[in-house]
């Protein structure tokens, strides 16, 4: 199990009351919540999950230029969305953010950091609930098509991941925005992902 002392937790809080929007860290806690309870339920690392929601926005009021520059410092691979929307650059900066402002090292917490936007294949169930919890958290609405991905989180984990991939997609089509393909690619893994194993439970 990740450590997640409360002096840890509270130098995180502090941080992000400094460059936060209360709003925002609102979510962010609501994030952390929801990635605990779905980490809880499917026997996952829940202090790994709540390290990673608690971190997931750290990087997301930077400004473009800034998102940009620690990008090529890193050296980071820019996609032309990324080049063209700099702001679906704050979960691999965010990331970043974690390892140096807070000395986080465990592989687990910062992939979740930097999936819980585009998601990734072949995600590991932490980075799951991170991605999940995100995308779903209440704060995000009550409408049905929400609290039925919801409630699939609690059922299956692949499946869930591909329909609130799908769920996302289609909000983006309809208000015209461009699409990373990276987000296509985790849907179509995680679509797969559940394919097989339904054809596993048929057998």
């Amino acid at each position: 199990m990740t450590s997640f002392s409360s002096r840890l937790r509270e130098q995180v809080l502090i941080w992000l009351d400094e460059n936060l929007p209360k709003p925002r860290i609102k979510h962010v806690l609501r994030v952390e919540k929801l990635a605990v309870e779905l980490a809880q339920h499917h026997k996952l690392d829940a202090e790994a999950a709540a390290q990673a929601g608690l971190m997931h926005d750290l990087a997301k009021y930077f400004q473009p230029e800034r998102l940009l520059q620690m990008a090529q410092q890193a050296n980071l691979n820019l996609d032309p969305v990324e080049a063209a929307h700099p702001h679906l650059l704050h979960a691999e900066i965010g990331a970043i953010v974690a390892e140096e402002e807070f000395g986080i090292t465990d592989p687990v917490v910062l992939a979740a950091i930097r999936n819980h936007t585009l998601g990734a294949a072949h995600m590991d169930g932490v980075s799951c609930v991170v991605f999940l919890a995100d995308s779903l958290e209440p704060g995000r609405g009550q409408q049905s098509d929400l609290n039925r991905l919801r409630q699939l989180c609690y059922e299956n984990l692949s499946h869930a991941v591909y329909e609130t991939c799908e769920y996302t997609l289609i909000q983006l089509l309809q208000s015209r925005k461009l699409i990373h393909p990276r987000a296509i690619c985790t849907r179509n893994w995680f679509l797969q992902a559940s394919q097989a194993l339904n054809s596993t439970l048929s057998a």
